[in-house]
């Protein structure tokens, strides 16, 4: 009896043996064609996606809706052909994207474009979304009688305004410094076209000056976005503390003012060219370096390599453009009754510059070079007033902006908030002010 019970439980156990070895091997078969489905299925998607579009195209957000990224070359037209939209339908989008939401062309490496199929990638288009900037959203849909409809959506954001202070530490350039206080690089570079109104970055700043910054930050579902403008910005220069705010007239437009309510920005910058190194600075007898004999250096002198952009200290209109032996390729514009500026040892000068051209502040006159008598790239930077050259660096320079007296008013009690804003912001250095 013994002997027969074990038969029977080998038996037994190869059978249990042969089942489950049956039951791996169908698993492992599964597996494999699930692998094999899922392979081709992604070389038909590439293969479907490559035909003449070179529009950087992200995998679908869902099922319905795929995001397409607009990159150089990237037009409209050539989106939506690609996506299947005819002619007809093109035309009629472009329209009403023009005349309903003022969008009248696509910008590389800004805008996105949204394409949503009710039933999955090979179904009809049932709905375009246009996506210029993060805050807003333009959405196209097409009635039963083909007419394409727009609406244009304003996306709500959440603004707070954040501080940041920090100071120059032996070495350090502005720049460094405002990164190591955590003050976002573009943020840094409209406190650089603020503060060049008033200073010098190469001259003015040394070790144990102090600076801040309150601007905005932008965020939407709890989630940054980007940054908004610079709301307060405080520098302890040389010539003693620049501090400016800004604030919006009762005609809404926006400019920075001084504590006491005058016009922060001047009519002229004291540096056309941001971080630019000075290489020689205003003198009534400096020894020339081209023609060995001392003479008066009647400007400043930046230094820029070939082809850097030239933009204009101020608004004004040209009044010479030309060669000559000293200066080379220059320019000279006119600002006032009183002030004009003159750049010199230009490389080349800007399309549509022209004697009699009007030029806006900041507006790109030319790019450096090294024409005339000069010994290398650089920037040669004039001031003149009333007829006579002066130094750039400590010429008092008009504001253009002041307030009457009855946006002074406003502006004094908008100045106590702010104030507030940062003695609450200095006692909590992470912390922020909803707006």
């Amino acid at each position: 009896m013994d002997a027969m019970e074990k038969a029977k439980n080998i038996i037994t156990s190869g059978k249990v043996v042969r089942a489950v070895l049956w039951i791996a091997g169908a698993l492992v078969v599964v597996a494999i064609a699930v692998v094999l489905w899922s392979v081709l299925r992604g070389r038909s998607a590439g293969d479907a996606g490559t035909a003449d579009f070179v529009t950087e195209t992200i995998a679908p957000v869902d099922n319905k809706t795929t995001v397409i990224d607009v990159v150089a070359g990237d037009t409209l037209s050539k989106i939506l052909s690609a996506n299947g939209v005819g002619g007809k339908d093109i035309n009629s989008i472009a329209g009403v994207l023009k005349s309903k939401a003022g969008i009248t062309g696509l910008r590389a490496d800004k805008d996105k474009i949204e394409i949503v199929r009710d039933g999955g990638p090979d179904t009809p288009i049932t709905k375009i979304v246009v996506l210029p900037g993060p805050w807003r959203r333009v959405e196209l849909t097409c009635d039963d009688a083909g007419v394409w409809n727009c609406n244009a959506i304003d996306i709500e954001r959440d603004t707070r305004l954040v501080y940041r202070q920090g100071e120059i530490l032996d070495g350090d350039s502005f720049y460094l410094a405002g990164m190591r206080a955590n003050i976002p690089a573009g943020i840094l570079a409209d406190v650089y076209d603020l503060l060049a109104f008033e200073m010098d970055f190469e001259r003015d700043v040394r070790a144990g000056q102090k600076f801040s910054v309150l601007y905005e930050e932008n965020y939407h579902d709890n989630v940054h976005v980007d940054n908004g403008a610079v709301s307060v910005v405080s520098f302890d220069a040389l010539r003693g503390n620049v501090k400016m705010y800004r604030f919006k007239k009762s005609d809404k437009t926006v400019g920075y003012y001084d504590p006491n309510g005058n016009g922060a920005i001047k009519s002229l910058k004291r540096t056309p060219i941001n971080n630019a190194k000075v290489t020689s600075s205003f003198s009534t007898r400096r020894k020339h370096p081209v023609l060995g004999f001392t003479r008066a250096h009647k400007g400043v002198d930046f230094r820029a390599p070939t082809g850097t952009p030239i933009p204009s200290a101020g608004a004004g209109r040209v009044v010479a453009r030309g060669y000559n032996r000293g200066h080379g390729n220059f320019v000279r514009i006119r600002h006032n009754g009183s002030f004009e500026t003159l750049y010199a040892h230009m490389s080349k000068f800007a399309k549509n510059v022209k004697v009699g051209t009007t030029v806006k502040q900041g507006q790109i006159i030319g790019y450096s070079g090294s024409t005339g008598l000069s010994t290398g790239p650089h920037l040669h930077y004039e001031i003149i007033k009333d007829g006579k050259h002066v130094n750039p660096m400590t010429v008092k320079l008009p504001a253009i902006n002041n307030l009457d007296a009855e946006n002074k008013k406003k502006f004094l009690e908008y100045r106590a908030t702010l104030d507030k804003a940062i003695e609450d912001l200095e006692n909590n250095p992470k912390g922020f002010i909803q707006l």
